[in-house]
């Protein structure tokens, strides 16, 4: 029986000389039909004794025959079977295989122009295939099955080498060949689309080797009359007939082998299907090498995204860390409020017994809603202090309003005191309510107080007397309920005996008192005041603090620091530019590196020694190491003296000798209740040491024998 098929103006004869003939859109059927409309196993054909069926494979189009639609169907010659819109025609075995196709118009091809097109057209679908398939096991077994169907072989192998002994091999000095018997079969396929058990034993490894040493092709129409292969026991024992053996290059290495076989037939495969087969391997060959660098990839992608994994989970758990630490922190934060006072003193920093004993005097006075004078020198933190007793009182709801008398003069202040009306004088356009009136039922923070003019000063008592004011340009008094915090830098006991401040406003305004040290003062604030303003400077600038190492904390403890807090906040902000990822001694302002002091003389030990007196420079340096170190140590003399290198017991004569430790301060209201007595530092040193009556040769010796008996004290 003969069949001619016409599809797309195109007619081809093909002779039948199975029993079953499978016809549809997918490679692997007998006769094989390009139209979309085609199922891809469409219809097959049954002969059995001179009589031929048609029967339909559940196709989504159908199976017509001459016009109807047939599930199962006896054909005979002269019937048109028509699938997907292709049409094919039963004709005689003896009918004339070419001619005009009468309802086409156009010419048949011979038969090796369609056999080239064939080829052509299943080349170019198992391209398509091999380029858009990415992972490796598919990739392979898309090789061999496209490899067996494209020449009708019985069997297909894919022999791979490892990629990183391939790497190995050809990184080697002198270059290695490629050896199958290191190769692993990756694939092994039948006809039919099954894997193959026990793949290894089933092929010549020899012919095989054979292609890879070679690095060409190798074809062989009777493998076992084939003299090449004589005394191979493989293709004895196997019984091999057609052999085709490639190999399969990557970068223009040889890193496997493509192995297809028909143990049946003689001279399956042609020079024709071995130069097909050449351009196959080619694209397979490509189509491995993007197979293996995304399967690299989709390793390295796996390993950064269990890395990514893994640091979140780390992250997670310094998170809570963190927090417990936080937490922690916060309790042990709380207790340690609960212990110097009863308020929230969070914004100032100090744990130094100057500064426990200001936080006591603030307990007492934040109860109160009397006046309080606050006296300090400029940059103490007077401001800090006046907001926190006003948070903490009972009118912290109420308006916190503040005024610098220095900064502006009589008449403006009077005016932003007071408040003024429309024409009150050049340039009131409008009534203006003061800060007075502004902070009624709240608080007023005058600074600077002692600046203030007698005129002004006589006008604020009568405001602190009477709790009224007039209104500048206007008759009106206006009656306020307002606490008066008021701070200066000024002595103003001393203004008061020199006639440049009023007595009686003085009286008023001292009610309460409150007296902030300087920061040379308590110089164990030092560290923590540094660390805390640098690490503020650095949140700021949105960047990581720098480290404070031990020397450059040593010389920030032993400047006296003339502007207080407000010039370590300025020095901390300056090393936070110019310091990297810790503060060198290099990078901190020369005053701090030599030790100015609020007289502006340095007071360095080199300094001393170069004006000739060297028992001053021996007892400068001494004193100095010793405030450094309990600074650093915060006030533990234990850790103070075995950072000095010396004894406990010699660190407190020390301390004795020079008067370190020893407070001296004015009497302030809340002076009934007397400090604690610890084991800890207190900056508010003397300083003595330096008109001790020992000679230079003593102090020496007296260092000497202290570091050498501190073992045995």
């Amino acid at each position: 029986m003969k069949l001619t098929v016409i599809e797309d103006g195109v007619r081809a004869d093909l002779e039948l000389i199975q029993s079953v003939i499978t016809i549809g859109r997918s490679l692997d059927n007998d006769i094989r039909l390009q139209s979309s409309r085609v199922s891809r196993h469409h219809t097959r054909l049954e002969i059995d004794d001179g009589d031929a069926w048609i029967i339909d494979l559940g196709s989504a189009n159908g199976t017509l025959v001459n016009g109807e639609r047939v599930d199962r169907r006896l054909i005979d010659v002269g019937d048109r079977i028509t699938i997907g819109g292709v049409d094919l025609v039963v004709e005689e075995p003896n009918a004339a295989s070419f001619g005009a196709a009468p309802d086409s118009g156009m010419a048949t091809m011979t038969g090796e122009a369609r056999r080239e097109r064939e080829n052509l057209r299943v080349f170019a679908k198992i391209t398509r295939q091999l380029t858009s398939e990415t992972e490796l096991v598919r990739l392979l077994r898309l090789i061999v099955d496209s490899a067996v169907a494209l020449v009708g072989g019985e069997r297909g192998f894919i022999l791979l080498e490892d990629e990183q002994a391939s790497s190995d091999r050809i990184k080697a000095r002198p270059k290695q060949d490629p050896n199958v018997e290191k190769m692993t079969v990756s694939v092994a396929r039948s006809f039919d689309h099954s894997d193959i058990v026990v793949p290894r034993s089933r092929l010549s490894m020899g012919i095989a080797g054979r292609a890879a040493r070679e690095k060409k092709p190798v074809l062989s129409v009777d493998a076992k009359d084939d003299d090449r292969f004589e005394g191979m026991a493989s293709v004895e024992e196997l019984r091999l007939r057609s052999v085709m053996s490639l190999p399969i290059f990557v970068d223009g290495e040889v890193i496997g082998v493509l192995y297809v076989d028909n143990r049946l037939q003689y001279g399956a495969f042609s020079a024709d299907d071995l130069e097909l087969m050449e351009l196959f391997s080619g694209q397979a060959s490509i189509a491995l090498k993007n197979a293996r660098l995304v399967a690299s990839l989709r390793e390295r992608n796996g390993r950064l995204d269990a890395s990514r994994q893994q640091i979140e989970r780390l992250n997670e758990q310094l998170g809570r860390k963190v927090r417990d630490q936080g937490n922690e922190l916060a309790v042990v934060r709380r207790e340690l409020e609960s212990e110097r006072s009863r308020y929230d003193y969070s914004s100032m920093i100090g744990a130094s017994d100057a500064m426990r004993n200001v936080f006591r005097s603030l307990d007492k006075i934040v109860e109160s809603d009397l006046p309080v004078l606050i006296h300090g020198e400029s940059g103490t933190g007077k401001e800090l202090i006046t907001k926190a007793i006003h948070r903490n009182g009972a009118r912290k709801d109420k308006p916190f309003v503040s005024e610098n008398c220095a900064a502006l003069p009589d008449t403006l202040l009077e005016s932003e005191l007071f408040g003024h009306v429309r024409g009150a004088f050049t340039g009131a356009y409008k009534n203006k309510k003061g800060l007075l009136e502004q902070a009624d039922g709240g608080t007023l923070f005058l600074d600077e107080i002692g600046d203030m003019s007698p005129e002004m000063q006589k006008k604020l008592l009568r405001v602190l007397q009477e709790g009224e004011f007039r209104v500048l340009g206007s008759d009106r008094m206006v009656k306020v309920n307002v606490r008066i915090l008021a701070a200066s830098h000024c002595n103003l006991e001393e203004m008061v005996r020199d006639g440049k401040f009023r007595e009686d406003l003085y009286y008023r305004m001292a009610v309460l008192s409150v007296d902030l040290p300087a920061l040379r003062e308590r110089r164990d604030d030092i560290p923590l005041l540094a660390e805390h303003l640098l690490m503020l400077a650095a949140r700021e600038a949105g960047r990581s603090a720098p480290v404070l190492p031990h020397e450059v904390m040593v010389a920030l403890c032993s400047h006296d620091w003339p502007g207080n807090v407000r010039e370590l906040e300025n020095e901390m902000r300056r090393l936070l530019v110019l310091a990297e990822e810790e503060v060198r001694l290099e990078h901190l302002s020369e005053s701090v590196r030599m030790g100015r002091g609020k007289d502006g003389q340095g007071h360095s030990a080199a300094q001393v020694i170069e004006s000739g007196d060297i028992r001053e420079a021996v007892a400068d340096l001494e004193k100095r190491s010793i405030e450094a170190s309990l600074a650093q140590a915060g006030g533990n003399k234990s850790r103070a003296a075995e950072t000095l290198g010396i004894s406990r017991f010699a660190l407190q004569r020390k301390l004795d000798k020079y008067g370190i430790g020893k407070t001296k301060r004015r009497p302030s209201s809340s002076d009934d209740e007397e400090s604690d007595e610890g084991d800890s530092f207190d900056g508010n040193s003397t300083g003595d040491g330096a008109n001790d009556d020992a000679t230079t040769g003593a102090s020496m010796a007296e260092t000497i024998e202290e570091r050498g008996g501190k073992g045995r004290s």
